[in-house]
């Protein structure tokens, strides 16, 4: 099949989705469940600093990241009895490598079976944007872009919370209100305006389930800082408790006050279950579990292959328990 045909045909199937996937009213979600394929705790797994997940919402399946290096997210998944083919939508949730690293290899090996697995993939405003990383260029981003389209996939870009299908919303750019600076601070960005300032990661972005028993939230890094990220969840989704909160949200790094503070802001938000992975770090998941009134079952550092379900609540394998 020649790549232009291949591409039509790509381009026929995400209509004929897109026409199904927006009812004029949404109803809260049934049935989810969110399993990680990507994240440095595992036994039986491969482990990485990554992060990935495959989220799943009244039976659409979605990737959320791609993890670091090109095939840790499709042995994860293999060993995990779970196909990806099936998957046409994939959402990044920043620019950095340890969230992308997988996109191409797992859009090239996917497309064998079915041309339009991973064919779209979502990120947030600024993720092109020029970067410099300790004052040289990094063009990662454009090799990215360069590699994934040469396969037919197609990149849509998100400024604003939206609902992507049923009940299923991103962010959008989140609004920096309190003073979390989860971010690295070695890296500038260039701003449309022709600037050049400290990357705060305007592109980061996170998803949001509105299920019958509260939020899910899912973050890769949380960059924009989780109770920014929070706060506009229940802003602009639905004003509810979080009924769990799944991925990264880069406190490895923070001090004790910092975490004190968040995990007191967790509970404030009314946050019932925490799967704490990637670059949360372990002392962090410990410290938030009791600053957020949480405990051993309802709190966990997330590992490969730990899933929550919106019904079983959180399953943290075998390490984690």
């Amino acid at each position: 099949m020649s790549m232009v045909s291949n591409a039509l045909l790509v381009a026929f199937m995400l209509q004929a989705i897109e026409a199904q996937a927006r009812p004029e009213a949404s109803p809260p979600i049934q049935k989810a469940r969110v399993v990680i394929l990507s994240t440095m705790l595992s036994d039986d797994f491969i482990g990485e600093w990554g992060f990935a997940a495959l989220v799943e919402s009244n039976g659409r399946r979605i990737l959320f990241d791609t993890g670091a290096k090109p095939d840790t997210v499709f042995e994860n998944a293999k060993k995990l009895a779970l196909d990806l083919s099936g998957i046409t939508d994939v959402i990044l949730s920043h620019w950095h490598d340890d969230h992308t690293g997988g996109l191409v290899s797992l859009r090239r090996m996917l497309m064998k079976q079915n041309p339009a697995a991973l064919s779209r993939t979502h990120v947030g405003r600024g993720f092109f944007w020029p970067r410099r990383v300790k004052g040289k260029p990094s063009n990662a981003q454009q090799t990215l872009k360069v590699n994934y389209e040469g396969l037919g996939g197609r990149f849509v870009e998100h400024g604003a919370p939206e609902e992507l299908f049923p009940g299923l919303w991103l962010t959008g750019e989140v609004p920096r209100r309190t003073d979390e600076r989860n971010f690295p601070k070695n890296i500038q960005v260039q701003r449309p305006d022709g600037r050049w300032t400290e990357d705060d990661v305007p592109d980061d972005l996170s998803l949001v389930l509105d299920s019958v028993k509260g939020l899910v939230v899912v973050t890769g890094c949380g960059h924009a800082g989780v109770i920014n990220t929070l706060e506009l969840a229940k802003e602009r989704v639905r004003a509810v408790p979080i009924a769990a909160l799944i991925g990264g949200i880069h406190l490895f790094e923070a001090d004790d006050t910092r975490v004190d503070w968040t995990a007191a802001e967790l509970k404030r938000l009314g946050v019932a279950r925490l799967v704490g992975a990637h670059c949360t770090g372990i002392e962090a998941v410990m410290r938030l579990r009791i600053g957020a009134g949480l405990n051993r079952t309802s709190a966990v550092v997330g590992a490969v292959g730990a899933s929550f379900d919106l019904e079983k609540g959180i399953d943290p394998g075998d390490l984690a328990r």
